[in-house]
């Protein structure tokens, strides 16, 4: 769905005083907004048509250190800028920041103005594009898990992350009275970003205590990107007005469960799901068939776009609701593909690999990459695989660090045809400065483990 602010009602708020602060918003690597806020005015007046940006954020880590090895940006090539090119029809008002609108950009080279193929919403793009050339509408959505916690993010940086206290004391999955202490900050995220044009379905306790899930209405796949994106914004900064933080660590505490970001995927055409066929088994059309066994075949080839992060892989262990095999079943939460849906015109992929800290538009071209190979390549769905899928031998795995990911990323031949060499090799020396740094600090469980017995 569209945004819930045209330009010229946005002009119409200047003029009134209704809206005076305008943030101009890129999506890094991490999957966080960076950009700039602007008077109102000077936007409408002229900044509109674009602004400029650092390309250091296209090559920077978590911490924003400008990290060596990037082809695109580096200190030889002197961190020159960017285009940032606002995309009118993503204006939305920003309800929990008083007078304050929000639209996404494109980032777009600065001297011939074309999208910067490495820009996680130009890799989306490229993806989305590729569809409708074959007569599909990519259409998505992304369920976000998080920990809600009782100190402020000051309060937890300044005393170098002890373990916070989680706002529900135990387990409150689906648990009304439970979440009921949740609901302050809870009801303003919903309401909140409801009112930013977010079609937020519902929020609910999750698998751990003060774990929470919040659910927005399937888009079209770029909208959905930005509104995940928009939706981790919101949180973070709706849970800092009441004093509260949250986390969307793939695994913030080894004894918890993880935190994931489940994908759900169809292909439409023509106002139809064009994955349903009722005559079919389960109502999987071949096309459904062939997008999915694409996705299986290469699974393990795009694991890095759903867990980016060294901490992503240690929310793969068995019992606790992250997949460890990249199969697939029927409405089975302990695969990696889950088929949901079945025989109902909604019927639809669930990728439950990846983690809440995936970035949205990375993760979304990927598995549209994968499942367009199968498409075109016409390959055949391997029968599901029932039952218990973490005792499951002889099938394929879930990589088991990033280490792993990260050469099969290097090495895929699929993911490099459908967005590109250099697009591959920026993202892979991301993985290995991810790996680098890991190896090089010293940890808290390094000090606990080895500084007595040692």
């Amino acid at each position: 769905m569209p945004a819930n602010l045209t330009f010229d009602a946005l002009k119409s708020a200047v003029d009134s005083g209704e809206i005076d602060t305008v943030i101009a918003c890129i999506c890094d690597m991490q999957g966080r907004l960076q950009g700039k806020r602007f008077h109102a005015r000077h936007f409408v007046d002229s900044a509109y048509e674009e602004t400029h940006c650092c390309n250091y954020l296209l090559a920077t880590d978590m911490e924003m250190v400008t990290v060596s090895g990037y082809a695109a940006s580096s200190w030889s090539r002197g961190y020159g800028d960017y285009v940032m090119k606002p995309v009118l029809d993503t204006l939305r008002l920003i309800p929990w920041s008083p007078g304050t609108a929000l639209v996404m950009c494109d980032v777009l080279d600065h001297h011939t103005h074309d999208l910067v193929p490495h820009a996680p919403r130009s890799v989306l793009k490229r993806q989305v594009e590729r569809a409708r050339a074959m007569g599909f509408e990519p259409v998505m959505a992304t369920e976000l898990e998080f920990y809600l916690f009782e100190e402020s993010f000051p309060e937890l940086f300044d005393a170098g992350y002890p373990d916070p206290t989680p706002v529900a004391r135990y387990n409150v999955d689906y648990n009304i009275f439970g979440s009921s202490r949740d609901e302050p900050v809870m009801r303003d995220i919903r309401n909140g970003l409801y009112a930013a044009g977010i079609p937020i379905e519902c929020s609910k306790g999750e698998a751990e205590a003060g774990q929470e899930e919040v659910n927005a209405k399937y888009s079209d796949a770029l909208d959905t990107a930005d509104m995940h994106s928009i939706i981790k914004l919101g949180v973070k900064e709706i849970a800092q007005a009441h004093g509260k933080s949250v986390t969307f660590m793939a695994k913030y505490d080894h004894r918890r469960a993880g935190s994931s970001s489940h994908v759900h995927q169809s292909l439409w055409k023509d106002g139809a799901n064009a994955f349903y066929d009722p005559a079919a088994p389960h109502g999987m059309s071949k096309l459904m068939q062939q997008y999915l066994a694409g996705q299986l075949a290469h699974a393990r080839d795009l694991s890095y776009f759903l867990a980016p992060y060294v901490n992503s892989y240690k929310r793969f262990c068995v019992g606790m609701f992250a997949p460890t095999k990249a199969v697939w079943s029927l409405d089975n939460r302990t695969a990696g593909f889950r088929v949901c849906g079945e025989d109902t015109k909604g019927v639809r992929v669930e990728c439950r690999i990846g983690g809440a800290d995936l970035n949205p538009y990375l993760a979304c071209a990927a598995l549209l990459a994968a499942g367009l190979d199968g498409i075109e390549q016409g390959l055949e769905l391997p029968p599901a695989i029932n039952g218990d899928l973490y005792q499951a031998g002889d099938v394929a795995t879930i990589p088991n660090s990033l280490v792993a990911a990260a050469e099969l990323l290097r090495n895929s031949a699929v993911l490099t045809a459908a967005m590109g060499a250099d697009v591959v090799a920026h993202y892979h020396r991301a993985a290995q400065w991810e790996i680098e740094e890991s190896l090089r600090v010293v940890t808290d469980w390094d000090r606990a483990r080895g500084f007595e017995r040692a």
